[in-house]
């Protein structure tokens, strides 16, 4: 399983319409949105780059004022992380990667007053990437490469939503464009007045079930803390690898905070 997500990241970061080549490297860039996990490099299966490859990667980085950064199996390329680390990377953390089947999905309690469903107009779609600008600690309004991310993955027959409690937008996320049945969940945040209330729980549920009614077979995740993992577990996601996330830092770069807010 863990071979066909990393199989499954590759192959989306090739079709996206910025990546790039470098060495060893598929870099899947995003010009309309800085955020630093939607950008980043995979190493090719078994690569063994060199120094200079890795000087490579860096400055191609720079040039475009993205951070140096990979996420990747460390089994796929054993010998990538000692070159990076050579070059001076340092490692964010070794994130689990969960899965789940049609079989193995829960339901969860349901949350008064909650209503899920995929944003269909322009405010929709602005009203929940907008919860996840924030959600990212963001400020002000969404950037266009969150807008754009939320109707690629409609458009490519993935899944996106905005949970609404009353008449508030209470959260958002995703389930990205599928290639061979498997999609990734990501993006999901839930707005700080509605945490711990459940909400998280019920729209990772309804976007995986939507996803698997849409024919994927796999939904796979990295979630953000131990709590977050726990929320994930509840509905039916169980841990099949774990995922190097590494980068050069800028030292005057403070750290971003975790790819979901639940």
């Amino acid at each position: 399983m863990d071979t066909d997500v990393q199989s499954y990241a590759r192959a989306l970061a090739l079709r996206s319409p910025d990546h790039y080549r470098v060495g060893p490297f598929t870099v899947r860039h995003n010009p309309g949105w800085e955020l630093k996990f939607a950008n980043y490099a995979i190493p090719d299966r078994g690569a063994e780059p060199t120094a200079q490859d890795v000087a490579d990667l860096i400055a191609a980085f720079r040039e475009r004022d993205r951070l140096p950064r990979l996420e990747y199996l460390p089994a796929w390329a054993p010998a990538v992380e000692p070159a990076l680390l050579a070059a001076g990377f340092t490692v964010e953390n070794h994130a689990p990667v969960l899965a789940c089947t049609p079989d193995e999905l829960l339901t969860p309690k349901p949350v008064d007053g909650l209503r899920v469903a995929e944003p269909v107009t322009d405010a929709e779609f602005t009203a929940a990437a907008a919860v996840q600008h924030t959600g990212f600690g963001g400020e002000g309004g969404p950037d266009d490469g969150e807008i754009a991310w939320l109707r690629g993955a409609v458009a490519g027959g993935g899944v996106a939503a905005l949970a609404v409690l009353g008449s508030e937008p209470a959260g958002s996320g995703g389930c990205s464009v599928p290639v061979d049945g498997i999609s990734e969940l990501a993006g999901l945040a839930v707005a700080e007045a509605f945490r711990r209330r459940g909400v998280g729980a019920a729209l990772s549920a309804w976007l995986t079930a939507t996803a698997f009614g849409r024919g994927c077979h796999t939904v796979w995740l990295e979630p953000g803390s131990p709590e977050v993992e726990r929320i994930y577990a509840g509905v039916g996601y169980r841990r099949v690898g774990e995922k190097l996330n590494i980068s050069l830092e800028d030292p005057e770069d403070g750290p971003e905070p975790a790819p979901d807010r639940l």
